[in-house]
């Protein structure tokens, strides 16, 4: 278990100093994790979500042709249009982006407010890196909020039998969903004062874009409905929500071929794909597979059970916050999932009521991954569009926002959910 935590912890600190290499990094220390035995080769394809990986290649590519119809320049246009200066803008669309992610993944939300945030900045002429990430964190805050928003609600939902409405209201209880929006507004204030100095006023006076071609923006609604709806089937293939995705791209890529005669129809938005952030994803997946075979991410959740002993408020809070800690640098999806039947476990063993650990659990896992920037997948996915689009996100331009917003966030609903299921 040593080797595979020292291989862990140095290739995170790796991938912190040396950003521009993340994906080489990252899927260099799966290699050494499979080649060592860490993790065995029957492992390796149930240790990568295919889902995440199809969902990020599709929803890229019908991002692709959404911003190739100049449909985030019309929506840019009449959020500035609405909006008095951009330290507003930058708030209403990291709102937008939480509103969305609610209902949608993390990951899907980000790949498709980035390119408007993006249209903003360009015409605005200001630096699109802080944008991008209030959008990310945005959208990985909300994911807690409904039993659709993240993998990690669905998983508890599923611990817990929970339906869609039990989200809102649970045991009699307001529930989670608005520990969640509570977190949000806090939130909100925090980034309305990070962007303070963004007083330039927006002119309202500029000629609406007009769009060339609105079958994208179908194809892209037409992803979110179908991913909120398949999200209520029981017993769903692990990969529908990325064939989901992937088909509907497919099905653009045809039309945008029929339409223009032309094979760079195809070839182009392919090109326009984000392969270092499938490899660096790819990476992570492989080396939480080798952590998770070594027993490292077990041998944690029992030292955080074993660390809250007998008392709820202190069990509630060695929960909570070490969430935080250790989802800023571990997926939070693994460690959800071992946490889940520890803290059952635990629950049963104290003779308490497991829900307030559980929320405690979601809670703090999901906003820990907007800590760093390599703590959440939509983190990655947000760099991956900046990078691509010219812009260097340093490690400190990201921390002067995510832990901030994280705090913000989490006190709040810390308090809520003691209030509500702890006392």
């Amino acid at each position: 278990m040593i080797p595979a935590l020292v291989l862990f912890a140095v290739t995170y600190v790796l991938m912190l100093v040396f950003s521009k290499y993340r994906p080489y990094i990252a899927i260099g220390s799966g290699l050494i994790f499979i080649v060592s035995g860490m993790l065995p080769i029957e492992k390796i394809l149930p240790a990568i979500d295919f889902n995440v990986i199809l969902m990020i290649a599709g929803t890229m590519g019908l991002v692709a042709l959404f911003v190739e119809s100049k449909m985030p320049e019309l929506l840019a246009d009449l959020i500035m249009e609405k909006v008095p200066n951009i330290q507003i803008a930058a708030v209403a669309m990291a709102l937008f982006a939480g509103v969305i992610s609610a209902f949608v993944d993390n990951v899907a939300t980000v790949l498709m407010v980035a390119p408007v945030a993006l249209e903003i900045c360009k015409k605005l002429k200001v630096n699109p890196v802080p944008f991008i990430i209030a959008i990310a964190v945005s959208s990985n805050l909300q994911g807690a909020a409904t039993l659709v928003g993240d993998t990690t609600a669905i998983m508890l939902g599923s611990a817990l039998d929970m339906s869609f409405m039990d989200f809102f209201w649970y045991q009699g209880k307001p529930g989670i969903f608005f520990a969640v929006e509570l977190g949000a507004v806090f939130s909100a204030l925090i980034l309305a004062f990070i962007f303070r100095k963004e007083k330039a006023p927006i002119p309202h006076n500029a000629e609406r874009t007009k769009v060339t071609d609105y079958l994208p923006t179908i194809l892209l609604c037409e992803a979110i409905l179908a991913l909120i709806v398949i999200s209520f089937v029981p017993e769903k293939p692990s990969v529908i929500n990325g064939a989901i995705c992937c088909m509907l791209f497919v099905i653009g890529m045809i039309y945008n071929l029929i339409k223009k005669k032309n094979f760079s129809a195809v070839i182009d938005p392919i090109k326009e794909i984000d392969f270092q952030t499938i490899g660096l994803l790819l990476g992570l997946f492989l080396m939480l597979g080798g952590i998770t075979e070594e027993g490292v991410i077990q041998a944690a959740a029992d030292l955080l059970a074993k660390a809250g002993g007998g008392n709820v408020f202190f069990l509630y809070t060695v929960i909570v916050w070490a969430s935080v800690v250790i989802s800023a640098f571990i997926d939070n999806i693994p460690y959800v999932a071992t946490m889940i039947p520890v803290i059952g476990g635990l629950a049963s063993a104290v003779g308490v009521d497991p829900t307030l650990l559980y929320f405690g659990l979601l809670s703090g896992a999901t906003l820990g991954g907007n800590c760093t920037p390599i703590g959440a997948s939509a983190n990655i996915t947000g760099i991956g569009i900046l990078r691509k689009d010219g812009y260097t996100v340093k490690n400190s331009d990201f921390f002067k926002i995510g832990i901030p917003f994280t705090l913000a966030a989490i006190i709040p609903a810390y308090i809520y959910l003691w209030i509500f299921y702890g006392v």
